[in-house]
């Protein structure tokens, strides 16, 4: 059997370390966040709402059921950490797989040893596969039957949205689990515990509250990030023979925030949700935050721009007309002007956007126009209106009788445009919101002409 991205424990004991290494007890200069990796599931902190005595992760760790799990959250909130619990039990046989590394062939070498274990009378193997959103439909199937008849127990790790990442037939068979970003205070307690306990620190530094604070922000929910920002701080005030880490100190160390955006993953498509959602409810400062984000992330700016220009007609339409105008003048910028100076033509286009009237009475008009065409209200072109200009065309009725609106001296005519079924529907039902105000007094007027009152 191939042991790429392989490791196997037999109770706590390691068996075969030709894989993944991160399962053997972390050596005295492994990082920081490695060191002061809970041992029990009472060191564990956060998740309380999956930890309440009975519940599935509790059982999972302590081992009162073979229950396939996958667990979904950001990174750094403790998905690889249970993975080490539930290994450290001693009535289970427990394989790690990494989804970068393994393939079917190694799936199925897992699944064939561990039915052969089960039926001499062995352990309960326990598959744990991290990043599973990464293995492929065919990988993914290949699971299907041995979790159905409990060869294995499945534990998955996953930071995309498992409803769009893992196939529908392994997602019913397991329970999902979703692990929640630590709070603020919550990753506090984690760099203290870190400060003093012998694993970490040992109480060498001790961690000023304005740097506590850079920490703790920087993070972003991240035990992970915290953890190493903590020891690159640390090492730095001890290069400086400072026994206290300040501000300062803490500020070099790492300058940049932990940002969960995965520009293929469920994030991107979070943080697009609420750029668009914060426009139309006209909160420009959160669409310039969810503006700073994708571009801090290193989103394309031409997906940002074309999701403006839909906005434009979609959210704002004939409220503010300029706004089409606008942003595609900023995806325009996009192509002519480019990174990093475009930011400013595209936080330009979003203050416009935000701060518009709205209407979204060009999205409604469009589709009722459509939903009729589908349901079949068409019927062919009036006479009237058919085209006119090839031979013969006069004869056929063409054109007779169509009046020309220009002779008008209103520049409207009475005259029946749409198909018979359609005749009177109404599609464009405009609001009073900005510009639109006088749009709509203009159409109860031209449609008074066009239909003889109504007609």
């Amino acid at each position: 059997m191939d042991n790429a991205g392989l490791f196997e424990l037999g109770g706590s004991a390691p068996v075969d370390a030709a894989g993944d290494a991160s399962f053997e007890p972390p050596a005295g200069d492994a990082p920081l966040a490695a060191r002061m990796r809970p041992r029990t599931l009472d060191e564990l902190v956060g998740q309380g709402h999956l930890l309440t005595p009975g519940a599935p992760l509790r059982r999972l760790v302590e081992g009162d059921t073979p229950m396939s799990v996958i667990l979904w959250g950001p990174p750094g909130c403790g998905k690889t950490t249970i993975a080490h619990l539930v290994a450290g039990a001693t009535n289970r046989r427990f394989v790690a797989m990494s989804a970068l590394s393994a393939g079917v062939k190694d799936v199925r070498a897992v699944i064939a040893e561990a039915r052969r274990t089960r039926r001499s009378g062995g352990a309960q193997t326990v598959l744990f596969i991290d990043e599973v959103h990464r293995f492929s439909k065919t990988q993914q199937d290949s699971l299907l039957a041995a979790v159905e008849d409990r060869t294995v127990t499945l534990l998955a790790a996953t930071t995309e949205n498992p409803y769009f990442s893992v196939i529908s037939p392994l997602l019913s068979r397991c329970v999902l689990l979703t692990l929640q970003p630590l709070g603020d205070d919550q990753v506090r307690t984690l760099l203290r515990r870190a400060l003093s306990d012998e694993r970490g620190l040992g109480g060498a530094v001790t961690l000023s509250a304005e740097a506590e604070d850079h920490l703790v922000r920087l993070a972003g929910g991240d035990t992970r990030k915290a953890l190493t920002a903590l020891e690159a701080a640390a090492s730095g005030a001890q290069a400086q023979g400072l026994t206290e880490i300040d501000l300062a100190t803490a500020e070099k160390a790492v300058d940049v925030a932990a940002l969960r955006y995965d520009r293929a993953g469920d994030a991107h498509y979070d943080v697009v949700s609420a750029f668009i959602k914060s426009m139309r409810g006209s909160d420009v400062d959160a669409a310039l935050h969810w503006l700073a984000r994708m571009l801090v992330a290193g989103e394309d700016p031409r997906f940002i721009a074309r999701r403006m220009v839909i906005f434009a007609s979609e959210d704002v339409g004939m409220a503010d007309p300029m706004a089409l105008v606008v942003a595609n003048a900023a995806a325009h910028a996009v192509e002519y002007v480019g990174m990093p100076e475009v930011q400013l033509n595209l936080a330009q286009a979003v203050i416009h956007l935000a701060t518009a009237p709205k209407s979204n009475r060009v999205t409604t008009a469009i589709g009722a126009a459509m939903a009729d065409v589908r349901a079949g209200l068409g019927g062919p072109v009036p006479a009237h209106l058919r085209d006119a200009h090839y031979q013969g065309s006069r004869g056929l009725g063409h054109g007779v009788g169509y009046a020309y609106p220009h002779d008008d001296a209103r520049g409207v005519v009475t005259q029946q445009y749409p198909p018979d079924q359609v005749v009177g529907r109404d599609y464009y039902d405009p609001t009073n919101h900005g510009a639109e105000r006088a749009v709509a007094e203009r159409v109860v007027r031209l449609r008074r002409i066009v239909r003889r009152d109504g007609q």
